[in-house]
């Protein structure tokens, strides 16, 4: 060899071989070290040795190429249970410029010497255990992808990210980033995929330097805390494919031409926000279009038939608005619409046959709406249908008799109509689960053909017209619930059906017969003999026997009439809205007071019930309510049972008899907001207690205004606002006067207030009535509820009967209790004030307004929002009901407050003092 290198060529070749060798050596050194840090419990990495015999370019997850040699230009471990430190080291390959570590447990901050990796173009550090923040020093001069996803990141996103020029893909999605978002995102150019999804604990505007992008395909900002409006640079956007804007707090309207901008989108999502105005024009010009989802917002007006151009709609979800008009009979015979929803807005029109063109429709819901006409012929003729709920609409004539044709139908809910005619016989759809036809006025025999059915569980056909026996093949099937109450049925019931069912599931059927029900069937007396009477001996006792029978009869009329309220409960009568499993008799048992919540309100108490299923659902047994009829009773909770708004708690059915009403409802886990405010631990952010405050305003706004028919809460207060889990507010016991009747209600309220007046006597020596007669009697009120008896004050001065101003004022009583962090009935910590005048005597001194403020709030930019929220509490309570602003106003102001909009707070001005009626 030595030899050899006398001559130049070879001198030449013998050193490129070399420097090739130790380069080669280099990079399996390099290499090497980086597993030294790394921990494998898998031995993933057991290829990675200089004694396995293998080029380090062929060792797992590495990728090698010729530049003019061999070198690692990327690693790709992900998802190997890989732990431990990723070094510096990493960076001594030259040519690296992908790094691949997803998915694995790396637990560290976030690596800021891979930044030395001057060639790197991808880092994928996804799916770990990363954490800390990201560091004001992050740079990397061609880096193209980052993806720091579902790791435990916190803190703001830093400006000086973007300095990160050439980023095609920045994904910070499912981590703890906080804070506002900064306006940098101008600078990418490039960039095509941008994910800053289900980071909850931001609070900021959309960026609308976002709207630069042009290059930008994928928009991920779902479930991440951004309020405002949706900025008017979006329609810039003209390469965006996919938007996700879902689960936010924005509001306001869309960009007018929003829609007809993007005409690449082939999803938009703006779903579960507080977003109103129309629908969006234009969003099928691209045609493009495949996933469309609007729900949850409080966007109001028809929906045009131009949907009829999104030729390539798979998903349409408009439920839980506010939308109106004939529903577009367009998208009915859309070729690849999959799923629709609809459900819980104001939609009119009728189904058409044309329905049978949407031959890939899986699933429609498109319940408590204005539907009228007949269910369509056409629906039978959908093969891929699974699921068809109708429930609370206007339908009415005939089940055609092919609608339950669909092999695959799972699901039918048909429930709270005016159908009439016979029930079909049902032998095609051999995967029906759940069938629910009650409250209409079906007519005639229920089906044999139900019997098999074979995964039937779930049958509700309550509340008909129905006549007959009952199938004895209906005991065959493993029924979870079948309800065939207040219907004509005869004849004898099944024994299985008596025994794992609720008698209350058979009631109002006085035909029926069997064990364990009123009538036994006259097959189970024992048969008597002939004792050879004369037939002159068997009519004179038989006349003797029907005279003893009237005596009997009359007496015990007499006596049921002077003692039906001590009597044993009367026939009771279920309306389920949602399928439960729960009887009466489940309600009494249940509700003891292990169960109970608190010492209950003036209409009773409130306990707490679980369901079959695991699931906890909460029941409120009215007191002190009226006598109304049946159906009447049945009409009124419907009306409240309709309600869908996110702001609102829902009622899932009611039990009644003639003694007793249990209005059954969701469970929320939280409590009360007043429970909350009464703790010593009571410590809630500002930003949390103004998203309450705003929520609360809307529910109030939309019982006022949006709700048909428009409704008056009229026992508004902090114990009547439940929080759920992430303490998103919910008003209970609204418009309860419909339930218990207007004169029960009045006197209830009066006799609280009256009964409060015997703890505490002698504390209300403040009050100066003006009308003797009135005052008298809220002078006994003011001992426990002072505050809410400070509504009684004004409104029975200015107003005879219930107005939307009430609910304005309690609802400024309640933001008074968020602001100052107390409880509006507690005396004591008010200078034996209600918290009213408490308030309005603060304000009139000097820095008084920040003494108001609760202290635990230390945060001047709070204080600042806190101070304009009290100018709109004082509005909310001004002596004058006629100077207090509308719920709508209201929503307004504490929406831009949310958004960071306010002005500054003019509370130290007296003519502002004077103007709200102080």
């Amino acid at each position: 060899m030595a030899t050899l290198c006398k001559y130049p060529f070879l001198l030449s070749l013998c050193f490129t071989f070399f420097m090739f060798s130790s380069a080669s050596t280099q990079e399996a050194d390099a290499l090497l070290n980086f597993k030294a840090f790394i921990d494998d419990p898998n031995h993933s990495l057991s290829s990675w040795s200089n004694n396995s015999g293998v080029h380090h370019c062929n060792w797992t997850g590495i990728t090698c190429i010729p530049t003019p040699s061999l070198y690692v230009s990327s690693i790709d471990l992900q998802s190997l249970n890989l732990s431990g430190e990723i070094p510096s080291s990493i960076c001594e390959l030259p040519y690296l410029s992908h790094l691949n570590l997803a998915d694995n447990l790396f637990n560290q901050p976030i690596p800021l010497h891979l930044s030395e990796c001057s060639s790197l173009e991808t880092l994928n550090l996804s799916k770990n255990l990363i954490w800390g923040t990201i560091p004001d020093q992050i740079s990397f001069d061609a880096l193209k992808v980052l993806d720091l996803s579902k790791n435990h990141i916190e803190g703001k996103i830093p400006e000086s990210i973007g300095s990160l020029v050439h980023l095609q893909v920045l994904n910070l999605g499912s981590n703890l980033l906080s804070g506002t978002v900064p306006f940098v995102f101008g600078n990418f150019t490039e960039l095509a995929v941008l994910d800053l999804s289900q980071n909850a604990n931001l609070a900021s505007a959309v960026p609308t330097d976002i709207g630069k992008l042009e290059k930008l395909e994928q928009l991920f900002l779902q479930r991440s805390g951004f309020l405002g409006e949706i900025p008017e640079s979006f329609v810039g956007l003209s390469n965006l494919i996919t938007l996700d804007l879902s689960q936010n707090n924005l509001t306001g309207k869309l960009p007018q031409t929003l829609g007809s901008s993007l005409k690449n989108l082939v999803s938009f999502d703006v779903s579960e926000n507080k977003l109103l105005g129309s629908f969006p024009s234009g969003i099928c010009d691209g045609k493009g279009l495949k996933y469309l989802s609007l729900h949850t917002n409080f966007f109001s007006g028809s929906i045009p038939e131009s949907i009829s151009k999104c030729l390539n709609l798979e998903i349409f979800q408009v439920q839980n608005n506010g939308f109106s008009g004939d529903f577009p009979n367009g998208l009915w015979s859309l070729p690849k619409v999959m799923l629709v929803r609809a459900e819980n807005n104001r939609f009119s029109g009728e189904l058409l046959d044309s329905i049978s063109k949407a031959a890939q429709l899986e699933q429609v819901q498109i319940d408590n709406n204005s539907f009228t006409g007949k269910i369509p012929q056409g629906l039978g003729l959908v093969k891929s249908l699974y699921r068809f709920s109708a429930s609370l609409n206007g339908f009415s004539g005939e089940i055609p008799p092919n609608f339950c044709d669909s092999p695959v139908m799972s699901i039918i809910n048909l429930s709270h109509n005016t159908l009439s005619g016979q029930i079909p016989e049902l032998r095609k759809c051999r995967k029906l689960v759940s069938l629910s036809l009650a409250d209409n006025s079906l007519t005639g025999e229920i089906p044999p053909s139900l019997a098999d059915l074979p995964v039937l569980t779930y049958l509700d056909l309550s509340h008909n017209q129905l006549s007959g026996s009952i199938a004895p093949g209906l005991q065959n099937l493993k029924l979870a619930l079948f309800n065939v109450s207040f219907n004509q049925l005869s004849g004898r019931v099944p024994s299985s059906l008596i025994s794992g069912l609720p008698a209350s599931f058979l009631e109002g059927n006085p035909g029926l017969c069997g064990p364990g029900l009123p009538n036994p069937c006259s097959d189970e007396h024992p048969k008597h003999h002939s004792s050879g009477l004369t037939t002159l001996t068997c009519a004179l006792i038989s006349i003797a026997f029907a005279m003893a029978i009237v005596i009997v009869a009359a007496g015990v009329f007499v006596f049921h009439r002077f003692s039906k309220r001590k009597s044993q409960p009367g026939v009771w009568r279920s309306v389920f809205f949602y399928p439960l499993r729960l009887t009466e008799h489940d309600l009494v048992r249940g509700m003891d007071e292990k169960s109970a919540l608190g010492n209950g309100g003036p209409f009773g108490r409130v306990y707490t019930i679980s369901l079959p299923s695991g699931e906890l659902v909460a029941i409120k047994k009215l007191v002190n309510f009226g006598t109304q009829p049946s159906k009447a009773l049945k009409a009124q909770v419907k009306v409240l049972a309709k309600m869908r708004h996110k702001n609102i708690v829902k009622i899932l059915g009611f039990c009644h008899s003639d003694e007793s009403i249990f209005l059954i409802y969701e469970f929320l886990q939280k409590g009360s907001l007043g429970d909350l405010i009464c703790r010593p631990d009571f410590e809630l952010q500002w930003s949390a207690r103004l998203r309450i405050a705003t929520g609360v305003a809307q529910g109030l706004s939309y019982l006022h205004k949006s709700y048909v028919p428009h409704l008056l809460h009229r026992n508004l207060k902090s114990t009547n606002i439940l929080l759920d889990a992430d303490y998103e507010p919910k008003l209970t016991d609204f418009a309860i006067d419909r339930i218990v009747g207007e004169a029960p209600f009045q006197s209830t309220i009066t006799s609280e207030f009256a009964h409060s007046c015997y703890n505490a006597p002698g504390k209300e020596s403040h009050i100066r009535p003006r009308l003797a007669q009135i005052d008298a009697f809220i002078h006994l009120s003011m001992s426990k509820f002072p505050t809410y008896a400070s509504c009684l004050i004004a409104e029975c001065r200015y107003s005879k009967k219930a107005t939307e101003q009430m609910d304005v004022y309690s609802f400024g009583v309640v933001l008074l209790e968020l602001i100052t962090g107390r409880q509006a009935e507690d005396i004591e910590s008010l200078d034996s004030l209600d918290i009213v005048k408490w308030v309005r005597r603060k304000v009139n001194i000097t820095n008084g307004a920040l003494q108001i403020l609760d202290p635990k709030i230390s945060s001047s930019s709070s204080q600042k929002e806190m101070l304009r929220a009290l100018e709109t509490a004082l509005h909310c309570t001004a002596v004058m009901p006629e100077k207090r602003p509308s719920m709508i106003e209201v929503v307004k102001t504490l929406e831009s407050l949310n958004s960071g909009s306010c002005v500054p707070s003019s509370l130290d001005s007296e003519e502002q003092m004077q103007s709200v009626g102080v």
